[in-house]
């Protein structure tokens, strides 16, 4: 179980009041005298996310007051209780009333208290949590390793993560959990996936094609498909400096797929996964495909190259061919695809792609219980005229500049045959702290898709 994890009885713990504006009273009245007076004296205020630490004659600790939204705010955070792991001076506290979402707040204490440690030492994390009666510590453990090992990726620099370092992190995974790896490289994937070859031709760092599979045969087919460009340049269409800078994070999309992975497999859900990750750097120099270059895809379509900055679409269509092969019984891709979907919903809230309503509707409500927010944009398909070519059968972008992430969805739909399909334009990034998401990578969508999962297969 995780160490900041304490099980019912484990030690003596510290109480968490939870407090409101409307409840602030009520709750304080329960306390003794002597609590009661400290806290009057100190001022302290009932307001979303304040606290105070209120000590006992002894010189320990009494009990902590942490100030959540007002019940009747239309908007909580159910997160907040996560900054506590952060907060609190060494213990092991307890929640002693309720938050909105006692599971979610258990989940978030512990993603809250996470660091990025691989190059600067961290701060211990020495506040731990006693777990509720009726929380499945294991699994809210097995969700943070998937949401840490996602965000440890995506964290790493591209000197340190390239094509072989996420073939690596894949190879690891799968000897944790005893899954098969088969990855494709040079002739043979510019002969299987010439999309994916011509992307990460540019590189000396060599692309590749990492299959990961486990699970009986036998099982429901579950394919997930990441985007693993590990430095995007934007190729020859270059992008500028401030649209480069953060682009280490450009393969959150197979971070995301090993991240789930790790939860499926650790859960021993019972499917037949297959994770699927083209990994590349699209950079530049003599080697490095053009535009108006036209490729021959896995599929079989010709794609002219519009724009090289468009690549990660391209890595998917060859990946989704693959994955189609096999006639899964769902196929879900992740890629941190477009700035589009950033303009239109912003860094909180990544739009999906799916023709399956009923698919669609039960990912909303799994993203709602799990707070890992996620919103359906429509396949427009009027728009697919917008990718025509006059020399090939499609191009890699728009001949306009409006819906650009409806249109990278589209072109990804040419590529599969199934409506079991789910395509989510991720982020991957945390922009400024917030409880329970420290700032820098995060794991999206995949807490909500693998509640989905889990509550269909276990």
């Amino acid at each position: 179980m995780h160490p900041l994890f304490a099980r019912p009885g484990e030690s003596d713990s510290i109480p968490i009041l939870f407090v409101t504006a409307s409840s602030f009273e009520k709750v304080i009245e329960a306390v003794d005298d002597r609590e009661r007076a400290f806290v009057k004296a100190a001022g302290f205020e009932p307001k979303a996310g304040r606290h105070l630490v209120v000590p006992a004659p002894d010189g320990r600790l009494a009990g902590v007051l942490f100030g959540l939204e007002p019940a009747d705010e239309p908007v909580r955070d159910p997160f907040r209780p996560g900054a506590l792991s952060t907060l609190l001076p060494a213990g092991t506290y307890r929640f002693a009333n309720s938050p909105y979402d006692t599971r979610l707040a258990a989940l978030a204490f512990a993603l809250n208290a996470y660091q990025f440690a691989r190059y600067r030492k961290g701060e211990p994390r020495k506040a731990r949590l006693v777990l509720p009666e009726g929380l499945d510590g294991e699994e809210l453990t097995l969700i943070v390793e998937g949401v840490s090992l996602c965000r440890d990726l995506v964290n790493t620099p591209a000197n340190d993560m390239g094509p072989e370092e996420l073939e690596d992190a894949a190879r690891t995974l799968a000897n944790r959990h005893d899954a098969a790896v088969r990855v494709v490289l040079g002739e043979a994937l510019e002969r299987e996936f010439p999309l994916i070859h011509a992307v990460g031709a540019g590189s000396q760092r060599a692309p590749r094609l990492i299959d990961l599979a486990w699970g009986k045969p036998s099982d429901p087919k579950i394919t997930l498909i990441g985007k693993g460009v590990c430095f995007d340049t934007g190729g020859l269409d270059i992008k500028p400096e401030g649209a480069m800078l953060n682009m280490k994070k450009d393969m959150g999309g197979a971070a995301t797929a090993l991240g789930l992975a790790h939860m499926i497999m650790a859960r021993g859900l019972k499917v037949r996964l297959r994770v699927l990750i083209p990994a590349v750097d699209n950079a530049i120099s003599s080697t490095s495909f053009r535009p108006r270059d036209i490729y021959k895809s896995r599929k079989g379509l010709t794609v002219e190259i519009g724009n090289t900055d468009a690549e990660g679409r391209l890595l998917l269509a060859d990946a989704l061919a693959l994955a189609d092969e096999d006639k899964p019984d769902l196929i879900v891709d992740f890629a941190t695809l477009t700035g589009a979907a950033r303009v239109a919903l912003g860094a909180d809230l990544p739009p999906f792609f799916t023709d399956d309503d009923a698919l669609a509707a039960e990912l909303m409500e799994c993203a709602r219980t799990e707070f890992d927010p996620l919103w359906r944009l429509p396949l427009w398909r009027p728009y697919d005229a917008m990718l025509e070519s006059k020399v090939a059968d499609l191009n890699n972008v728009a001949s306009g500049g409006q819906a650009g992430a409806i249109i990278a969805a589209l072109f990804l739909r040419r590529f599969v045959t199934t409506s079991r399909w789910v395509h989510l334009d991720i982020f991957a990034w945390t922009p400024t702290t917030r409880p329970g998401r420290p700032e820098g990578a995060e794991c999206q969508a995949a807490r909500a898709i693998y509640a989905w999962l889990a509550a269909r297969h276990v």
